[in-house]
């Protein structure tokens, strides 16, 4: 059995893809669509596809129901070559699922938590003394209350034996960006998208934020290494209070920026994990990776694999 790589920490639900006329009218009126799909989703999900594509030993730690999306979630991880030994199977609590209204360059989320929020910190540990990962990435934090509140000690013991970390934050749908101060001084990096940056920094500031420079000094000024996913413009990273690489995605049609973060996350982690030497070079792993997944509907049908970075002259032959 090959030895665990990476170890991601979060959530795994199917996501409902609906295209065409999206944007919903009430007054009972019948809207028409482009298409609808069930794809694998969830930040955790899809990052731990993303990787297992790239060639790493991936695990996933999460909970799903006893349920016929249950069952759709560990098949789609399997097929991916994703260890499921860390995914909780629940009685008596629905497996989490997300209908996302998708456009060509936005989307909207609409998500039953469901099992999301009863992955335990115990649950993790156990995961981590039986796989020996050498990296642990958490995704979706404000959908995880429970393991979110005790993540400051938990990076403290993944630290001390010697496991590097990694967290996106995702999206709060409270929008309150609570209970990160603790979190960023002991995470190894931290991966943002440029809205997430913003409102993170701003929670901090005590005043809004919205220049980029501002949000990533901030944010990295209190430890970690802020790794901003800025959309068309690739990736950009913060040290100490200061800008310190920045690297391009590519051009690409786009058909669904569903997932796109995540396979973001991938990449750079990835990258981590096989030793690329400069930052640059690590952001345009995954700018590359976070392009290539708009190429199809769904955060994995697309994933970049290491053939795609070969091409793309990241990856030597």
């Amino acid at each position: 059995m090959t030895a665990t790589e990476v170890l991601v920490v979060g959530d795994a639900n199917p996501d409902l893809l609906l295209t065409g006329d999206v944007v919903p009218r009430f007054g009972q009126a019948e809207q028409l669509l482009d298409s609808a799909d069930l794809v694998l989703g969830g930040s955790a999900g899809i990052v731990a596809a993303g990787l297992s594509r790239l060639g790493i030993a991936t695990a996933l730690a999460a909970a799903v129901g006893r349920d016929q999306f249950g069952e759709f979630v560990l098949d789609s991880l399997k097929e991916r070559e994703v260890d499921i030994s860390a995914v909780a199977v629940r009685d008596n609590i629905s497996t989490g699922v997300s209908v996302v209204l998708s456009q060509a360059n936005d989307r909207a989320i609409l998500t039953l938590p469901g099992t999301i929020p009863t992955l335990s910190i115990e649950a993790v540990q156990e995961a981590v003394d039986q796989l020996a990962p050498r990296h642990v990435h958490f995704a979706s934090y404000f959908l995880q209350p429970a393991l979110s509140s005790q993540l400051p000690g938990l990076l403290d013991w993944l630290r001390h034996q010697g496991i590097t970390t990694s967290l996106d934050t995702n999206w709060d749908p409270a929008e309150r960006w609570q209970g990160l101060a603790d979190v960023l001084t002991k995470v190894d990096y931290v991966i943002p998208n440029l809205e997430e940056s913003f409102a993170i920094s701003s929670t901090f500031a005590g005043h809004p934020v919205t220049d980029l420079d501002e949000a990533g000094a901030l944010l990295s000024s209190l430890g970690c290494r802020v790794v901003v996913k800025a959309g068309a413009d690739g990736g950009i990273t913060y040290e100490g209070g200061t800008r310190t690489a920045a690297a391009p995605g590519l051009v690409l049609d786009v058909v669904d920026t569903t997932g796109a973060g995540d396979s973001f996350d991938a990449g750079y982690i990835a990258a981590t994990i096989r030793g690329v030497d400069t930052e640059y070079e690590r952001l345009r792993w995954a700018a590359v990776a976070g392009s290539l997944s708009v190429r199809g509907l769904g955060g994995t049908a697309t994933q970049a694999t290491s053939t795609e970075l070969t091409e793309a002259g990241l990856v030597s032959r």
